[in-house]
């Protein structure tokens, strides 16, 4: 069994690497990196959802470290920004505190956002950690349905907090005036 939860470490993984560097935002691609002995679509799923403020509550237990402040990357909350050490005993005590344990009816609707960058769309869950990306937007419509399907083949959806077979929701997120409209 493990001694310490995986939220506590991507918590103080999360802590290092933003210390390291002097700022309190990181990217996704960047704590999965720095936990290679951890499954890296768990780490992905308690950054996108379990431990993100602002993601939607689909999960029975939660923590409140990151918030979402861009597609991919994320933010430490003010009150956990203390040095790693700290922030692993703060993480455990508060856990007891936080932990939510009502149950939650199962989630219908996976939501995704898609953005343009250069040549490609890319799409990423809101849910559960799915990413993918076509060059239109119809072939990344059929990428990410097939991901999801994918993602959750064999899986229990209701330990993900899902029906069996859950609709999905795409969201197209563009900035007015940018000429990242598609053609």
């Amino acid at each position: 069994m493990r001694e310490t939860p995986i939220h506590v470490e991507v918590l103080k993984a999360a802590v290092r690497l933003c210390r390291r560097r002097g700022a309190w935002n990181f990217r996704l691609h960047e704590i999965v990196r720095l936990l290679p002995q951890l499954n890296p679509s768990s780490v992905r799923t308690h950054i996108v959802s379990r431990c993100c403020v602002n993601a939607p509550r689909n999960h029975p237990h939660t923590w409140d470290y990151f918030r979402r402040i861009a597609r991919g990357t994320y933010e430490i909350m003010p009150k956990h920004r203390r040095a790693a050490k700290e922030a692993s005993a703060l993480a455990v005590a508060e856990a007891r505190a936080t932990y939510h344990t009502k149950p939650h009816a199962p989630r219908g609707t996976v939501h995704a956002v898609v953005v343009r960058e250069g040549a490609w769309f890319v799409a990423e869950c809101l849910e559960i950690a799915v990413v993918t990306q076509g060059r239109t937007l119809d072939e990344t419509a059929d990428a990410l349905r097939e991901a999801v399907a994918l993602h959750l083949d064999g899986e229990d959806a209701a330990s993900l907090g899902l029906v069996p077979a859950p609709r999905l929701v795409l969201q197209y997120e563009t900035s007015v005036g940018d000429g990242d409209a598609p053609a």
